[in-house]
C-alpha cells in the first residue's frame, strides 16, 4: 500500500507509516478505543478481541468475537478496527475476523458491561455514538480555534448535530468566534450547554442543524480574566467538561486543543479513549516541525491521527493571482513526515479573522467565498470519508441477551 501523496488533499485516509511492525500488545492497546456502540464499552474489556496476529510483513490480521454472528454493528465494529489499526506505525494491511462467543463468553461480557454500568455509571456524558475529533496544533497562532470553529459550523449545516468543547483552558475563544456570551445554566446538577441553530445548507426546508457550546469563558467574569491553573486542576476542568454537562445526542463532538502536548492532552485520551485527530498546522516549516510532536503524542496515546490542516495556505486575489504569504510546503511536509493525508488546504482571507471578532463565521456568512467553501469541502470529507457519523442498526440478538442476562440475575 502506497503512502499517501502529500500534493493530494484527497489523498486516501489510511496509508500504513514506515516502521517495524507492531507488537499484538499494540494492537490491543490501540483497540481499547473501539468502543461497542450499544454496551458503551470497550470491546477489549468486553473480551470481544479473541486473536490478534502480526505478520512480519505488517499484515494484522484480529479475530472479534461478537455475541451474536448476525449483528448489524458487525460492519461498524470492524470499520472501527480497522480504522484504529492502520493508524499504528509498521501497519501495512489489516484483515478483520469474525467468531461467535459461547454461552460463557457471552454471560462474561454482559457481565463486565452490568460493571462498567453500575461502578462507572456514565464515565462521560458524551455518547458512545459521538464521533469524538479533536483539533490540535503544535503551537498557537496557526487558526486551530478558527478551524475548529468553521468546521463544527460546516458540519452542522449538514444538518448534523455538532458539540464544541473550548479545551483551550487558558486561551479560549470560541465564545467570541460564534457570538455567545451569557453564564451557563443547569438542571438537575448537569450543566447545560449554549446552543445554536445552523441553517441546513443541503436542504433549506429540512431541519436546522445545531451547535452545542462549551468553554471556560461561560464560566469567568469576563474574556480578559486570566487563569492561572496547571497540571491536575486543568485535566479536572476538562473531565468536568466531558462528564457535568448534558451534551445530549450529537452525531459529532469537536474539541479544540490547547497547543503543544501537555495534561489536557494525556487526560482527553484517557477519557476519551475513541477519540480521533485533526492537526492543524500553517506552511511554515517551523510551524509543521512542532507540530510533529502533536502527531507522536497522539500515537503514544493510542490516538489515531486522521489528517493534517494546512491552514492560511495562500492569499488569492480577486483576480486569480496566488501569494504564499507564509512561505509553502509545511503542510505538505507534515503530512509525508506523519504517514497520513493532507485533508485540507484553506486559504488566508480577512473574512476569517472579521468573523472570528464579529461572532460570525465565515463557513456561516460567506459558505461560497474561497474560504467559506474550503471548510464545507473539509467537512464533506469528514463525513463521507474520514469519520462518518455512527448510524445505529439496533442488534435485537444483543438486546434479547441483555434481557435474558438480566433477568436471570438473582
Amino acid at each position: 500500500m502506497e503512502r499517501p501523496n502529500p500534493n493530494d488533499p484527497g489523498a486516501p485516509v489510511h496509508a500504513p507509516e514506515v516502521g517495524p511492525p507492531p507488537s499484538p500488545d499494540d494492537v490491543r492497546a490501540v483497540l481499547g478505543g473501539v468502543i461497542d456502540p450499544e454496551l458503551n464499552v470497550s470491546i477489549t474489556e468486553l473480551g470481544m478481541v479473541d486473536e490478534v496476529d502480526v505478520g512480519a510483513n505488517g499484515h494484522v490480521m484480529v479475530r472479534v468475537a461478537l455475541t451474536t454472528a448476525g449483528c448489524p454493528l458487525r460492519h461498524q465494529i470492524k470499520q472501527e478496527v480497522e480504522s484504529k489499526v492502520r493508524g499504528l506505525r509498521g501497519v501495512s494491511a489489516v484483515k478483520v475476523e469474525y467468531s461467535e462467543m459461547d454461552a460463557e463468553q457471552k454471560a462474561a461480557a454482559m457481565g463486565r458491561a452490568r460493571w462498567q454500568a453500575r461502578e462507572n455509571a456514565a464515565p462521560t456524558e458524551v455518547a458512545a455514538t459521538t464521533r469524538v475529533l479533536a483539533v490540535a496544533s503544535g503551537k498557537g497562532g496557526v487558526g486551530k480555534s478558527s478551524v475548529t470553529v468553521n468546521l463544527a459550523v460546516a458540519l452542522a449545516a449538514r444538518g448534523l448535530r455538532v458539540g464544541v468543547l473550548d479545551a483551550d483552558i487558558w486561551g479560549f475563544s470560541v465564545p467570541r468566534m460564534l457570538g455567545i456570551d451569557g453564564r451557563l445554566s443547569g438542571v438537575d446538577g448537569k450543566i447545560h450547554p449554549h446552543e445554536i441553530d445552523v441553517p441546513n445548507a443541503l436542504d433549506p426546508s429540512a431541519p436546522p442543524g445545531a451547535l452545542s457550546v462549551i468553554s471556560m469563558g461561560f464560566l469567568v467574569d469576563d474574556e480578559g480574566t486570566a487563569l492561572m491553573w496547571r497540571g491536575l486542576i486543568l485535566t479536572k476542568a476538562l473531565e468536568q467538561f466531558l462528564t457535568d454537562v448534558r451534551w445530549g445526542v450529537l452525531d459529532y463532538l469537536l474539541i479544540d486543543m490547547p497547543p503543544g502536548t501537555g495534561d489536557i492532552q494525556m487526560g482527553l485520551a484517557r477519557l476519551l479513549p475513541q477519540a480521533e485527530m485533526l492537526v492543524v498546522t500553517t506552511p511554515a516549516v517551523a510551524a509543521q516541525k512542532v507540530a510533529v510532536r502533536v502527531a507522536d503524542m497522539a500515537r503514544r496515546s493510542h490516538m489515531k491521527v486522521l489528517g493534517v490542516v494546512e491552514n492560511m495556505s495562500e492569499f488569492v486575489t480577486p483576480t486569480g493571482e496566488r501569494f504564499a504569504l507564509f512561505g509553502s510546503g509545511g503542510g505538505e511536509a507534515l503530512a509525508a513526515d506523519i504517514g497520513v493525508p493532507l485533508v485540507a488546504r484553506i486559504p488566508i482571507e480577512p473574512a476569517v479573522s472579521t468573523g472570528g471578532d464579529t461572532g460570525t463565521p465565515v463557513a456561516l456568512r460567506a459558505p461560497d467565498d474561497p474560504v467559506g467553501a474550503a471548510f464545507h469541502v473539509l467537512a464533506a470529507r469528514v463525513v463521507d470519508d474520514l469519520l462518518p457519523p455512527i448510524e445505529m442498526a439496533g442488534c435485537t440478538a444483543r438486546m434479547m441477551d441483555l434481557i435474558e442476562q438480566a433477568a436471570a440475575k438473582p
